[in-house]
């Protein structure tokens, strides 16, 4: 069985061991040992800053350390993140471009026990609309490391989304590269292509095993960033499969159902089948009864492929 690590756990260990290599510092508000930037804070305290319980402020904060060339992470819950500064980040970070790296974690309904006022299902359709916002969301440690070190060297402002459940880890950290903006296939197929970002693509993996029984050959694809999407390769699997299906723990609003729905649609029409949280709130509850509750489970996802196939 893959070992599993939460990518926020990864965002943490990531900070301090770059920290050694790279001149950044890194914000939080009051969350530090929940996102995990505390790691940092132990090793380096004269380059982290607590701004308390004022997310908007520490946004505004992290622009004006940016202005004088410092490269700054600003980290809380995707929820507070995405929604309650939205408008300082928009304002202050992306209109001047600066380069404040938004280390948002907790995303999605697998914050479990939290609630629907913590699970954010609406950050990346809410980032997305931000012009020069780059979005990633790592799928595994590995990748989550990998676009922590990509994020530093980056010109620009960063939303990376990290989430708080242990998920497998996919890759080898010795051999895997992070590429901004290219997708990353994991397994080849001809039938249906299964497109999932973030902690959904185990469950995409697992998904096409139960395919595969059935004799159906799935292509498995990590979207690990949603903006710039990769367009070139979606339009490919839309040619070679016909049919794809996206598999996302946020809202099917607004997220990578929508962006490769968009880029489908105006280029290489075929069925897009969305797989995500069906324009509701999330609720509290034990993790694997809330990923069979909104669908974001391996079954379903075979059968949502099944229904695209049906479609073409």
């Amino acid at each position: 069985m893959a070992e599993k690590i939460a990518t926020r756990e990864a965002y943490g260990n990531a900070l301090a061991e770059f920290g050694d290599k790279y001149d950044f510092v890194v914000l939080d508000a009051d969350l530090a040992a929940a996102t995990k930037t505390g790691i940092f804070k132990k090793k380096f305290p004269e380059r982290f800053f607590d701004c308390g319980i004022a997310e908007g402020n520490m946004m505004t904060v992290a622009a004006g350390i940016a202005t004088t060339g410092k490269t700054v992470f600003a980290s809380t819950f995707a929820m507070f993140a995405a929604g309650r500064a939205f408008e300082q980040i928009r304002n202050s970070i992306a209109y001047p471009h600066l380069n404040v790296k938004i280390g948002a974690t907790h995303a999605g309904i697998t914050v479990g026990e939290d609630g629907a006022t913590h699970q954010c299902l609406e950050d990346i359709g809410v980032m997305r609309t931000i012009p020069g916002m780059a979005i990633v969301n790592p799928a595994d440690a590995v990748e989550a490391r990998a676009a922590v070190e990509w994020a530093i060297n980056y010109k620009g402002p960063v939303y990376l989304r990290f989430g708080r459940l242990a998920v497998p880890v996919l890759f080898n950290g010795a051999d895997y590269k992070f590429e901004f903006g290219k997708n990353v296939r994991l397994r080849e197929g001809k039938d249906v292509t299964i497109m999932a970002s973030g902690t959904t693509v185990s469950i995409a993996l697992e998904a096409a095993e139960l395919l595969a029984a059935e004799g159906i050959s799935a292509r498995v694809t990590n979207v690990h960033t949603i903006k710039p999407l990769d367009t070139a390769d979606v339009l490919a699997s839309a040619a070679e499969t016909g049919a794809i299906v996206t598999v996302e723990e946020h809202n099917v609003i607004g997220g990578l159902g929508s962006a490769v729905a968009e880029a489908v649609c105006a280029a290489r029409p075929v069925p897009v089948v969305r797989v995500g949280t069906e324009d509701v709130f999330g609720r509290s509850g034990k993790v694997p009864a809330l990923l069979e509750a909104y669908g974001l489970t391996a079954a379903n996802v075979a059968a949502k492929a099944k229904t695209a196939i049906s479609l073409k």
